[in-house]
């Protein structure tokens, strides 16, 4: 199996309604939708029809307009169709987090260069709402605790489709860094996770300061 057949029977087999979630919370399954699936497919088919060995890049979990919308972390149909090349009937809505990624991966050399370097995935790589907002993993603390066999669990799949285990970056230095380097330290996924500013934060609070962030990036993500 390809690099990319691995990912695609992963995120087909991606199943949480058996796991009592706390009241109010609903789970964003882009997978279970053959539109979303059918990009998904297309997307990972063009960059990752390989038996490369990648590095992950480990988000917090999709959100609605962007990896939730078209299966693709960090992806929103903008990016999709004008960078990667795959056209969509979405409603073409940016998602600040996806811009910063792809501005980053144009600097990093372009979208064939990074996806045969890296695999951005998320903690949780299914995504969550309440009240119609996005949610992650860690807002509602029984919502984590609900979600940390599955995570763990996730991440030793991707591990599997042919992830470096020497260092992982992770999206987020505050509770999502803490989260992975709790359960890293049990079950021994990684020998070194490394954290970088969320682009969220980035966008929304540091947006005069991008070029520093993307040279941050590319120069942290370039040395291993």
């Amino acid at each position: 199996m390809t690099f990319a057949e691995h990912v695609l029977k992963f995120y087909r087999s991606l199943d949480l309604s058996k796991t009592r979630l706390p009241k109010g919370v609903e789970v964003l399954n882009p997978y279970r939708d053959s539109s979303a699936l059918d990009l998904t497919e297309k997307f990972f088919r063009k960059f990752y029809s390989d038996n490369n060995q990648r590095k992950i890049i480990i988000g917090i979990n999709p959100g609605r307009f962007g990896g939730g919308t078209t299966g693709i972390p960090f992806t929103d149909p903008i990016r999709l169709e004008n960078i990667c090349g795959i056209p969509s009937g979405l409603a073409k809505k940016p998602e600040l987090s996806s811009d910063f990624i792809y501005r980053m991966i144009e600097a990093y050399g372009g979208a064939e260069k990074f996806y045969s370097d890296y695999f951005i995935s998320s903690a949780s790589p299914l995504g969550f709402t309440k009240d119609g907002k996005n949610l992650n993993y860690y807002d509602i603390r029984e919502l984590q605790s609900a979600l940390e066999s599955f995570i763990i669990t996730s991440l030793r799949e991707q591990i599997g489709f042919g992830i470096s285990t020497g260092v992982a970056f992770c999206l987020g230095e505050g509770d999502n860094f803490k989260n992975l380097n709790i359960w890293n330290k049990k079950e021994e996924l990684f020998k070194e996770i490394i954290p970088l500013p969320h682009p969220r934060f980035i966008m929304q609070y540091r947006r005069k300061r991008l070029d520093e962030f993307i040279e941050l990036y590319t120069g942290k993500l370039s040395q291993y």
